[in-house]
């Protein structure tokens, strides 16, 4: 698995997810709405799923149990964000299947951290068990 993809309808904070994935060389996929979001989880099996728990148009509770529901997904990570004083909207996350839960602010100090989960993997040469330089 490699890449993101990422649940978002902000288009400020979509754009610095985009800016910042691109920085780090992470493949991303924004997308908005549940139907697409299922679709790019399927298709690209990536790394991570980012949720941002307040999109007024991805219903992102329903997405997650959507995904967490289906055999071929439920392993997907995935890591939601929301404002710090919606402790309800956390509950109700954990709940869904959420994996990971982070106010926004979190979030946003963390991102490049959190992006890199969905570098692709580097081949460093070596064969299996032989040390570097062999």
């Amino acid at each position: 698995m490699a890449g993101i993809v990422a649940a978002v309808d902000d288009l400020f904070f979509g754009a610095k997810l985009r800016e910042t994935a691109r920085g780090l060389g992470v493949p991303l996929v924004l997308v908005s709405s549940s139907q697409e979001v299922a679709a790019a989880v399927r298709e690209r099996r990536p790394a991570l799923l980012i949720v941002d728990l307040q999109s007024d148009a991805g219903r992102p509770l329903e997405t997650i149990r959507a995904i967490k529901a289906d055999p071929d997904l439920r392993g997907t990570p995935v890591l939601g964000y929301f404002s710090h004083v919606r402790d309800d909207l956390k509950a109700a996350a954990a709940e869904a299947g959420c994996d990971e839960l982070l106010p926004r602010s979190a979030f946003s100090a963390r991102l490049p951290e959190i992006l890199r989960r969905g570098a692709p993997a580097t081949d460093t040469g070596c064969a299996a068990g032989a040390p570097p330089g062999a």
